[in-house]
């Protein structure tokens, strides 16, 4: 059995398909939801969602904020930042990564740039 899923972010719909299982960090802990899950609400921090597809395996976004919602065997991420791990240029967020941890100040720029390489090498 499958569920519904739909990414968006505040600028585009990201993906949307149908999966078997969406694995998402909230502030509550890492959430894995499945068919027939009870209805849930919960705020996104930054992490990877991964989204398991029945014919296309795993689909991981890096994802910075938002909200999921789970209702009726579908799946609502509400992201302010998304992007597909496919879409992320591994070098130039490597350099992020690096600038951010030369400035030592901006924490969040840290976790972004962590969070878009974990999405596009796992």
């Amino acid at each position: 059995m499958t569920i519904r899923v739909e990414l968006v972010s505040a600028e585009r719909r990201v993906w949307s398909g149908e999966a078997s299982i969406v694995l998402a960090r909230t502030t509550d802990g890492d959430l894995g939801v499945m068919a027939n899950h009870t209805p849930t609400f919960g705020v996104l921090v930054n992490g990877v969602v991964t989204i398991r597809t029945e014919n296309d395996g795993d689909v991981k976004a890096a994802v910075h904020g938002g909200f999921l919602s789970v209702s009726d065997n579908r799946v609502s991420i509400l992201a302010e930042i998304a992007e597909l791990g496919t879409e992320i240029d591994v070098n130039r967020a490597k350099e992020a990564l690096a600038r951010a941890q030369r400035e030592a100040a901006d924490d969040l720029a840290e976790a972004r740039a962590q969070t878009r390489i974990a999405a596009a090498v796992n």
